[in-house]
């Protein structure tokens, strides 16, 4: 078998593999993408600089690298070539999620009840207040205290009110909390 042809089938594999891992992120209950108008703001420029900047640029390189002969060790070439792959499966896969999403405002929000985009204050066990906002999956920033709404202590809060306490279970184990504040904000950086 020739070398060429076990190349082509190495990319066979790989492109299959990124379709597998693709349909798998896309994955969420009821196949809905939650997203705040902030979340689908960040998807949608982070798409637009890789068609717009990363994209063209990467393709020059390719071509640029393309024109120096033998593409079989041709380092830059090879490198160039697995980079575009991976920015255009970045690319689908932010095609698909906002194609998916179905945007929810928070500020909208009118509910004395824990709903998708609300800013909930905790008490722990300890006495330490702790505040999450319930975003979706693409949103999720721990620093930020941005927890998805799949997320098992968004599932525990969800048509909660304020006074209720959860219980959630976290790697050192189980713990109670109680919602002491919520409120529908507008999310930013």
């Amino acid at each position: 078998m020739s070398k060429a042809f076990t190349k082509e089938n190495d990319e066979a594999e790989d492109l299959s593999l990124e379709e597998s891992q693709d349909n798998a992120a896309l994955s969420t209950p009821g196949g809905k993408n939650y997203i705040t108008p902030h979340g689908i703001e960040r998807l949608r420029s982070e798409w637009k600089r890789l068609m717009d900047i990363d994209r063209p640029e990467l393709v020059k390189v390719v071509q640029w690298a393309a024109g120096n002969g033998d593409r079989s060790e041709n380092g830059d070439y090879i490198y160039g070539k697995r980079k575009l792959r991976e920015i255009d499966r970045r690319i689908r896969f932010l095609t698909k999620r906002m194609e998916n999403a179905e945007i929810i405002d928070p500020t909208q929000q009118k509910s004395e009840r824990v709903l998708f985009g609300a800013t909930v204050t905790l008490l722990d066990e300890q006495g330490k207040e702790r505040k999450y906002s319930i975003v979706g999956i693409d949103e999720t920033d721990g620093k930020k205290g941005r927890i998805s709404w799949i997320s098992p202590i968004a599932k525990a809060l969800l048509q909660r009110t304020v006074g209720d306490t959860i219980t959630v279970q976290l790697p050192k184990g189980e713990e109670d909390f109680e919602i002491i504040k919520i409120s529908y904000d507008t999310l930013t950086d």
